[in-house]
């Protein structure tokens, strides 16, 4: 074998092993609630097809679903709150049989769970501090062991859902709401036990599942810096920073990279995901602190998520990306059952369709462009000067430090 071709080979074996560390996909926990009301799915030729069929056609690798302690116990609970054990099991079995990774999202509540909100599950209210810390450990461990048992286990593991104030605050209306500001030190060591308790159960029965900690202030690098300061002073056991990022929330995807510089920098020893990402295709909500730059529709998506993609790929540290609820799909039962239509799936609510933004998710994984690139630079004998990224990504050459691929070897810029 040549030279060229021995360094081509040696970037195909560099790219592959990178791609197969990166996980893509979507929020699907509402999948079979919505499944039961009938709608029509189809494929980009028209045909019917299931949700995640598409979603194997479509090269995505990764599934996300979140679990409630018990949805019943929440009064007046939105009916997309059904994610009970029972529920979480038969979804998630279905996700791994159709040859999927699985992430789980613990929301430790009986409801959403947000920055907003982290109610404490009614059955846990009047528990001391000492005595949920024994709670959430052997909650997440008997939920993830009923997860092995039923065929769904894990590889990626969320302790907390969107937890940038702490969670478990106690019961909503509470006068002592045990939340967690930066400049603050009240309640943090309450809640950096219960992650450190919840991490215990995951490493005992995933050990080989990686666990994420989930913030959502992309806007704010100062609390995300605060937050995950306090988890590396306070010796939280986990292996991935997660965030949020909706651009009509947390602005231009400028912004989020802003975040993703200072935290790769900051926390070298930590992958990063984008564990919810989502974008308009015909509407924008009232409640949005941001008007995109894109605009609300299924062309605008589109160039929403080919930007996304574009930015992170020049993240090496960045290795998942999820679209929340992509799979909502409102046709043609909407007319008499839906009154609010979410704003941001990957369906067409009108027709069953999916949207254009769904062909580019698999982009994430560097697909053939990268490796193609390198493949026709050694063909052509044109290999001096050629940089790439671990994941076959070819670049300008770099500025930001990093492992980088230089002529076929290795190089560290410092």
């Amino acid at each position: 074998m040549n030279t060229k071709k021995l360094i081509f080979a040696a970037l195909l074996m560099i790219a592959s092993s990178a791609n197969a560390q990166k996980y893509v996909g979507g929020d699907i926990s509402n999948l079979t609630s919505n499944e039961a009301l009938n709608p029509t799915y189809y494929d980009f030729d028209g045909k019917e097809c299931p949700a995640l069929d598409l979603y194997k056609q479509q090269g995505l690798n990764a599934m996300r679903v979140r679990i409630h302690v018990n949805p019943s116990d929440f009064p007046n609970n939105d009916p997309n709150v059904c994610q009970d054990i029972e529920y979480v099991k038969a979804l998630g079995k279905r996700i791994k049989d159709a040859g999927f990774k699985l992430m789980l999202d613990f929301h430790y509540s009986d409801t959403w769970a947000d920055p907003a909100k982290q109610w404490t599950p009614k059955a846990w209210e009047n528990l001391s501090d000492d005595e949920l810390y024994t709670k959430i450990y052997e909650y997440t461990k008997d939920v993830l062991q009923q997860m092995k048992d039923a065929g769904a286990e894990p590889e990626l593991i969320q302790t907390g859902n969107e937890i940038s104030y702490g969670m478990l605050w106690g019961k909503e209306g509470s006068s002592n709401l045990k939340k967690c500001y930066m400049g603050n030190n009240a309640n943090w060591t309450r809640f950096t036990t219960l992650l450190k308790n919840a991490g215990k159960a995951c490493r005992e029965v995933c050990p080989n599942a990686k666990i994420i900690l989930h913030t959502e202030r992309t806007t704010q690098t100062n609390v995300l810096t605060n937050f995950y300061d306090r988890m590396k002073t306070d010796g939280v056991d986990y292996d991935i920073i997660g965030l949020s990022y909706y651009p009509i929330w947390h602005n231009t995807v400028a912004t989020l990279e802003t975040a993703i510089k200072t935290l790769e920098s900051k926390y070298t020893d930590k992958d990063i995901m984008i564990v919810e990402t989502g974008a308009a295709y015909s509407w924008l909500p009232g409640d949005r602190t941001y008007t995109p730059v894109y605009a609300a529709d299924e062309a605008g998506q589109k160039k929403f998520i080919d930007a996304l993609i574009a930015m992170l790929d020049d993240h090496e540290k960045v290795t998942g990306l999820f679209w929340w609820w992509m799979d909502y799909n409102p046709y043609p039962w909407a007319t008499t059952q839906m009154n609010n239509w979410w704003y941001a799936p990957l369906y067409n609510g009108n027709t069953g369709m999916p949207l254009a933004a769904l062909s580019s998710l698999k982009d994430f994984l560097g697909g053939e462009s990268g490796i193609h690139g390198i493949e026709a630079d050694a063909s052509e004998g044109s290999i001096n000067n050629v940089w790439t990224t671990l994941s076959g990504i070819r670049t300008a050459k770099p500025t930001r430090a990093g492992l980088y691929i230089h002529n076929g070897k290795k190089v560290v810029v410092r």
